[in-house]
């Protein structure tokens, strides 16, 4: 069963005053590319992110994203001294150095100061905690992953429905074309003798062995039985892939191609009505076909 490229899953958690919300969604793309969001502090959930997705996926853009929470005014706050002083030499040396260079900064307040990235410290950050989230968070990632190309395969089950169908109805199309070929034999045959009872009309000493020729290659050139049976033989090899457990869209769009390729030449050699409006619904078909095997993995 094929899986497709396309889907979307979602996890919430928490862990005392803090709340987190996981998405993740993708597209088709060449191959797999993982686009990760996730908040500040928590660069070593990166690399498992990853490690999970890249195990269960073969091609995809996909996007991550991990919003986290704390209830306001939940937990307390704890004065860091020591970034602190770090911070008010830094800001004197700047003042220092604006002074000279005859800039005149305006004050700072203490709530400006406060602000400032480590110099107020909530205890919900402390190491304890800090660690527990992170177990918390990547024990989720395994989940999140399965939840994701379970997501991913029940969209493919219905693409595989989908393209059973329209490769059913390709299979019906070289059928009818393979009637229609035989039915315009004749008139194939026909059309040659008028045409070669006129030209020996109007002609002396045709060369009998140059005729031949030429009447071999009008021959070889309005058959579409090569053409038939390599539809024949696509259409066996699409059921294949879509019969295999696996990553096949690569394969699957490079043999829509050659779908494609037989159906124009097909078309442009097809010499009656019939043929000509057959050739037409499969090339359309087949149009459908491809934009499908689009999101296949």
């Amino acid at each position: 069963m094929v899986n497709s490229m396309t889907g979307f899953a979602a996890l919430k958690g928490a862990l005392g005053n803090t709340r987190w919300a996981w998405e993740v969604r993708s597209v088709n793309a060449r191959g797999l590319d993982l686009r990760l969001r996730l908040p500040d502090g928590l660069d070593n959930l990166e690399t498992i992110v990853r490690k999970s997705f890249t195990e269960r996926l073969s091609r995809g853009n996909v996007s991550l994203n991990l919003k986290m929470q704390s209830d306001a005014g939940a937990g307390s706050t704890a004065l860091d001294s020591d970034q602190l002083d770090r911070v008010l030499v830094a800001m004197k040396e700047v003042e220092t150095r604006a002074g000279d260079q005859g800039l005149h900064l305006t004050a700072s307040t203490a709530a400006d100061i406060l602000s400032l990235r480590g110099v107020l410290e909530s205890s919900d950050t402390r190491d304890d905690d800090q660690k527990a989230l992170v177990a918390m968070l990547t024990a989720q990632v395994s989940e999140l992953a399965d939840l994701f190309a379970t997501a991913r395969a029940d969209e493919g089950k219905a693409l595989h429905g989908i393209l059973s169908e329209q490769l059913s109805r390709v299979t019906s199309l070289v059928d009818q074309a393979g009637a229609a070929a035989q039915d315009r034999q004749q008139q194939v045959a026909d059309t040659l003798r008028q045409n070669l009872a006129l030209v020996l009309d109007n002609t002396e000493g045709v060369d009998e062995a140059r005729l031949a020729q030429e009447l071999a290659l009008l021959a070889v050139k309005a058959d579409v039985t090569e053409e038939l049976d390599r539809l024949g033989a696509h259409v066996l090899a699409a059921a294949e892939l879509l019969a295999v457990t696996g990553a096949v869209g690569r394969k699957f769009d490079f043999l829509m191609q050659e779908f494609n390729r037989e159906a124009n030449t097909l078309c442009s050699k097809s010499g009656s009505t019939d043929l000509t409006r057959i050739g037409l619904d499969l090339k359309t078909v087949i149009d459908q076909m491809r934009e499908q095997v689009q999101n296949v993995e």
